[in-house]
Formats: C-alpha cells, structure tokens, sequence
C-alpha cells in the first residue's frame, strides 16, 4: 500500500470528515492525528521525527493510503515528492473561522499538556507556531502563509481546495471516482473535540 492522497491543510479546516471521506471513496485506511494518539509505535516514530529523526515515510505510513491533518500536514513538501502520484487536497475554512476552532480545541489540549515530548507541544506548539500558538495574529499568519504556499507550489492539476462545505462534487472529480449515495461527513465539530478532550 502506498500514499494515493495527501492533505496539506491544517487541523481545524474539516481534516477529520476528510478522513472519513476518503475512506468511503476508497482511499483507506487515512492517517490522522487520531491515528498517532491511539498507538504506540506511531506515537514513538513521529515524535522521533519531530525530534529531528531522518523520516522513513514508508514505515511511518505502513497500512495507510491517503494522510490528512497534523503531524503529516506540517511535512507536506517533503510527501509531495516522496509519492509524486499522489493527489493533494488543502482543505480549508477562513482564517477567522479557523482561528475560532483551532483556539477552542487543538490549543486548549496543548494549553493542558504536561508532556513536552507530544506533538501538540514539540510539533504543532514550536515548529508549527514558532512556540507561540496562543498569538492569534502569528497563528493566522502562519495558516494563510502555508495555504499560499501549498498553492503557490503544488501544480494546480494535482491540487483540490477544499472549502468546508464543499461536499462531494468537487472531491469526487479530482479523485477520479463516482459520487457515493450517502451524505458527506461531518465529524469531530467542536463539541466533540472538547467532549473527548475532557474524558483524556
């Protein structure tokens, strides 16, 4: 199994319902940031990585078809020519938007980290944000800029943007697959991050 899609987008701009997406479209399993806190030895290689481990993304993505959100996401310029088949999608909602969702959950997990070894923390918190991902205007900064830069660089054949809200249509066509007779997903709102942040 090898990477057929990659996400560039940033946690908070509808990654999760992406990953289901694609599973149903076939492009499964997807590796997610789920996928990294719920086992061991993904946990153990990526934060190896994050360390400044030279990347074996052959091992790191054993089992998966397609990727989307964080950790992968932040290393989007590498995959992009690791798998040169790959198609590439940016999913993606307003800076403010993202900003208001992003501030309710993925920054209030990393507010309550203690483990300065997670990737909330050694990835996202100072690589991502430059140790300042409580900096709104440096946080909005940082979303549009890696936006303009998966725009700028991934040739606009191989590249889906993505808008929250935009459905089937659009994946469909740039996957080169039938539209499925069921609703698009809408998974992980904020509600639910927050849910199952409070029960960790």
């Amino acid at each position: 199994m090898v990477i057929r899609v990659i996400g560039t987008g940033f946690g908070r701009t509808g990654t999760d319902s992406m990953r289901e997406a694609l599973a149903i479209l076939g492009f499964g399993p997807c590796h997610h940031m789920f996928e990294v806190m719920a086992n061991d030895d993904q946990k153990r290689l990526w934060r190896a990585l994050a360390k400044g481990a030279a990347p074996d993304w052959n091992q790191l993505f054993a089992g998966y078809a397609s990727c989307i959100d964080w950790p992968s996401a932040h290393y989007w310029r590498d995959l992009i020519e690791f798998y040169p088949d790959a198609r590439v999608i940016l999913t993606y909602r307003s800076p403010e938007s993202w900003w208001t969702s992003f501030e309710n959950t993925i920054l209030a997990g990393i507010s309550q980290s203690t483990d300065q070894e997670s990737l909330g923390l050694a990835l996202i918190s100072r690589q991502v944000f430059d140790s300042r991902p409580h900096d709104r205007a440096n946080a909005m900064a940082v979303y549009e800029a890696n936006v303009r830069a998966v725009v700028a660089t991934v040739p606009s054949g191989r590249l889906l943007v993505h808008n929250l809200g935009d459905g089937w249509e659009p994946l469909c066509l740039h996957l080169g697959v039938p539209v499925p007779d069921q609703p698009y997903p809408n998974r992980n709102n904020t509600k639910d991050f927050q849910s199952a942040l409070a029960q960790n």
